[in-house]
């Protein structure tokens, strides 16, 4: 097994998730097979319990792991399906070595953070790196490791005293480290400063860890100076440094990484150049190139809760990318804070309601994405009531689908007082009930969660036509509450249609609007799925009735599954295969994408 182990410097937020999956890509590229590990030194056992706003979104795994959002990178960018345990996290190696404990297994032994501790870490990412993860049997060739934070953080100093055993215990020519840093340019002198990258290598050599490649943030790609200054300082080949700057989208960083040749330079220290290949990303590249030359908009309204930090809704996000690139539109998410749709908004900042107001009716489609608690939930009735109304297309996620069916039993149903258990524990009319099975004692790790089938119950349906007419489907979940099933037959009778049920029957997992455009909610997570080339059915079939083209799409509903690029809409990257840079047409608007930023998601 080969290891490439990538940290992060100076400041944070700088794209090791990226660089790291971009990594990941392209040795796969290279004909090797790969695997990921991420590496949080919080004491959260996991992401679960975590604010969006403190931390992004809390991404999903099959096995039910709730885990931070850059297993969703690498997911995505290496098409691969991770366990909980590529997530490790403080807390858990501390539970792991504090139950060995309790039942006496060091015999007697001070348990101590050197050796237990970090030989509990260098024994847990052995063990799950030798998990298959692409669906082929064996292990993978080489294991991407990110260590999350940044050098000199107190919190992550026991997993660097460990990665530097493991790199002397795995031995010269399996391990790789790759350095991410940043190289500031200031504004009154308009020099790439090396300083700051000098120190953080410094840094991190004084803790055992030596830096095989350093990669760099900056604007523009390093001037030969700067260069220099780094390969002398800090003790780096100069063909070993590359730059991370700043492009249209993220998906051109792996053939960033490819044009500078790091992929030679990773394949030369674990020993692989003679049995890899050369990256084969051609595909990759058209659709980053294709993403680029769209100019026609569609504008989707994210009514949501967290709107203040785009990495809440990272993965939907990706998805709504997905999506539109293969529709072949540039997408513009109009970002609107669900309170500031309700009448208290109104009267205490009437700007803020009239914004939001002409934000949601201007938009080609509505999404109203998971959370939890009370707050902004009138304004996502509001939403949901407006796009049913207006036969604009709407796609509930989670909390979204609830809505939808709260919305319809008070508006249709006439059933004012219909809400759920979340939000009115004493409601009379309870269209939302808490899960039998949930847990409200505890909150982590006690939903339902993680992979789980749900059956069409008609194949006329829009999403069974969108999944390819399949009886059933395995989507992620995330919820501890659901459709009260008493209730179901007097939401059909009044023209709402669940078309998608567990395996019981009991739990609604996916709601209709037959003689709407489309107008659908689902209780899973159709978002954590989606794949670049691959978009989730339910978003792709969103994007298109917001284009105006679902119909073409459903009446060719059997190339949507196995193409992902849809030829049903005549589009996807195919398009643009002969797509020549000299003579294509620029697109009128392209507003930039800074890698590694979290704000700016118009693409």
């Amino acid at each position: 097994m080969k290891y490439v182990l990538v940290t992060g410097g100076v400041v944070s937020g700088l794209g090791k998730g990226v660089t790291a999956s971009s990594i990941g890509l392209l040795l796969k590229a290279c004909g090797l097979r790969v695997t990921a590990i991420k590496i949080d030194p919080y004491l959260n056992t996991d992401a679960g319990t975590m604010s969006p706003f403190e931390h992004g979104e809390v991404f999903v795994l099959d096995d039910g792991g709730e885990v931070d959002l850059d297993l969703g990178n690498y997911e995505r960018f290496m098409d691969i399906k991770l366990t909980r345990d590529n997530n490790i996290t403080t807390g858990k190696i501390y539970q792991f070595v504090i139950d060995k404990e309790r039942k006496g297994d060091y015999l007697g032994k001070t348990v101590q953070v050197v050796p237990h501790i970090t030989d509990a870490i260098q024994e847990w990412i052995e063990r799950v790196a030798h998990i298959p993860v692409d669906g082929k049997t064996g292990p993978a060739d080489v294991c991407v490791i990110e260590l999350g934070g940044t050098i000199g953080d107190i919190e992550s100093m026991p997993f660097i005293q460990a990665l530097g055993q493991f790199s002397y215990r795995v031995g010269a020519g399996n391990f790789c480290l790759v350095h991410v840093s940043l190289v500031p340019v200031l504004n009154v002198v308009g020099e790439q400063k090396t300083k700051p990258t000098q120190h953080s290598v410094r840094g991190l050599r004084g803790q055992g860890l030596t830096p095989h490649i350093l990669a760099c943030r900056s604007t523009t790609a390093l001037d030969e100076n700067a260069k220099g200054k780094l390969s002398q300082f800090c003790l780096i080949q100069e063909e070993n440094i590359v730059t991370l700057y700043d492009v249209p989208n993220i998906w051109h960083i792996p053939m960033l990484l490819r044009d500078q040749k790091a992929h030679e330079a990773i394949l030369k220290v674990l020993n692989l150049y003679d049995v890899a290949q050369e990256p084969s990303l051609e595909e990759w590249t058209r659709r980053a190139e294709a993403c680029d030359l769209l100019h026609e908009p569609v504008h989707i309204a994210l009514v949501g809760k967290y709107t203040g930090l785009s990495d809440a809704y990272l993965s939907i996000l990706k998805a709504l990318v997905h999506a539109s690139v293969d529709c072949r539109k540039k997408l513009f998410v109009d970002w609107i804070s669900a309170t500031n749709l309700e009448d208290a908004t109104a009267k205490e900042n009437p700007d803020a309601y009239k914004t939001a107001w002409k934000l949601l009716k201007g938009a080609d489609g509505v999404l109203v994405p998971g959370g939890f608690g009370d707050r902004g939930v009138q304004g996502k009735i509001l939403a949901a009531k407006y796009a049913r109304e207006n036969r604009i297309p709407y796609l509930g996620i989670c909390l979204g689908m609830q809505i939808a069916v709260i919305e319809f039993a008070r508006s249709v149903l006439g059933v004012h007082d219909a809400n759920s258990t979340e939000f009115d524990p004493n409601a009379k009319n309870p269209v939302i009930i808490f899960m039998p099975e949930g847990s409200k004692t505890h909150m982590g790790g006690t939903m339902r969660l993680g992979s789980r089938r749900t059956f069409f119950q008609t194949k006329e349906c829009k999403s069974a036509k969108l999944y390819g007419c399949k009886g059933f489907i395995e989507e992620r979940h995330r919820h501890r509450y659901e459709v009260n099933p008493d209730l179901v037959a007097c939401l059909e009778n009044a023209g709402l249609s669940f078309t998608g049920k567990d395996e019981t029957g009991k739990r609604m997992e996916i709601v209709e609007l037959p003689n709407h455009p489309y107008f659908i909610g689902v209780q899973f997570h159709p978002e954590f799925k989606s794949r670049p080339g691959k978009p989730s059915p339910l978003f792709l079939g969103f994007i298109a009735a917001a284009c105006g083209k679902l119909d073409n799409l459903l009446q060719h509903s059997s190339n949507v599954e196995s193409n992902g690029l849809s030829k049903a809409v005549g589009t996807g990257v195919s398009a643009v295969k002969t797509h020549n840079k000299k003579t294509a047409m620029k697109p009128a608007y392209r507003p930039e994408y800074v890698y590694g930023s979290c704000n700016g998601y118009h693409y």
